[in-house]
């Protein structure tokens, strides 16, 4: 598989995530066990974003360096593409996280660590699948109009579903869980297990961090594909990805709270996935440029997010 992906790019890499990881563990340790304010959101979420932005640019510079600057653009084009793709495809993870919260009880101090648990093992995972698909792809290039066919199907179901809350009572996940683990209906600190009576017992802490996780790797399934569309090249595939998960805890307790002024968002978000899908169906016979994507991806995020402002959600069920 073609990669611009060197020693040094990954290196640089690991160790700007792992950096700023053990950063944001520290200073939410520091900050001990606490709702966390819209403010501090803000800022969290403000530094991940500057940090993909930092990351970008210092890979343009270093392409611009060893190779041309026509190559440290097109790298640079898809990497943003594809950070907006994905950072706007998980806005659908937080109403999701929000309902799990809200279904679990989970005290506000406790939601910190559930987010952290549960995007570090969307990430593993994530790395995994991307991995996967980019190997799939090189050797079938006929996959891309599958994905291309999936993105749209999902786009349509999508904006169907839209609105709807889905049922966790028939999420197969949970009710496996409740079949095959001792559970603990309460909660013991940050403690994911608890023995009571000799027996080894699963709290509900230990559920919603490994719904999380599911639910992230659910909507990687259709995410993941997207940005294949954008760029095949797993190095900026993995890269992209990843600092847009790495925002989401911050993104959840920034959006938390304005979940519901964005009613319109999943209509939004399915046509983008519509958009994507389309594009990967004609990969072959049209070229849409790079910067051509991420205009009418942005645009079509804009429009969303203005007319949810400008049509609240209780004028719609009018």
């Amino acid at each position: 598989m073609e990669t611009i992906g060197n020693p040094i790019l990954w290196a640089g890499f690991a160790g700007l995530v792992t950096a700023a990881l053990l950063v944001d563990l520290v200073l939410m340790r520091h900050g001990g066990d606490h709702k966390v304010t819209f403010r501090e959101a803000a800022l969290w979420s403000a530094g991940w974003v500057g940090l993909a932005l930092i990351f970008n640019g210092g890979l343009w510079w270093y392409l611009r360096e060893t190779a041309d600057v026509v190559l440290a653009n097109r790298v640079a084009l898809e990497f943003l593409t594809g950070y907006l793709v994905e950072k706007s495809l998980a806005v659908d993870n937080i109403f999701v996280f929000l309902m799990l919260f809200m279904y679990f009880a989970v005290p506000e101090e406790q939601r910190q660590r559930a987010l952290v648990l549960g995007v570090l093992g969307a990430i593993v995972l994530r790395g995994v699948m991307i991995f996967a698909g980019a190997v799939l792809l090189t050797k079938f290039h006929w996959l891309l109009y599958v994905f291309g066919a999936f993105l749209l199907l999902t786009g349509v179901k999508m904006w169907i579903a839209a609105g709807q809350e889905p049922d966790l009572e028939k999420n197969p996940v949970l009710r496996w869980m409740r079949r095959h683990l001792p559970l603990t209906p309460t909660y013991h600190g940050h403690a994911m297990t608890w023995r009571e009576h000799g027996k080894r017992l699963y709290t509900p802490l230990f559920v919603v961090v490994v719904m999380i996780g599911i639910t992230d790797v659910i909507f990687a399934v259709d995410s993941i594909p997207a940005i294949f569309a954008i760029t095949t090249d797993p190095f900026i595939v993995l890269t992209s990805n990843v600092f847009a998960v790495l925002g989401l805890r911050a993104m959840y307790f920034l959006l938390a709270g304005m979940a519901g002024r964005f009613h319109l968002l999943p209509y939004g978000l399915a046509v983008v996935l519509g958009f994507i899908g389309v594009k990967m169906l004609l990969i072959d016979v049209v070229k849409i440029p790079v910067l051509a994507s991420l205009a009418v991806v942005a645009a079509i995020l804009a429009v969303t997010v203005v007319l949810s402002l400008r049509r609240p959600a209780h004028v719609e069920a009018q």
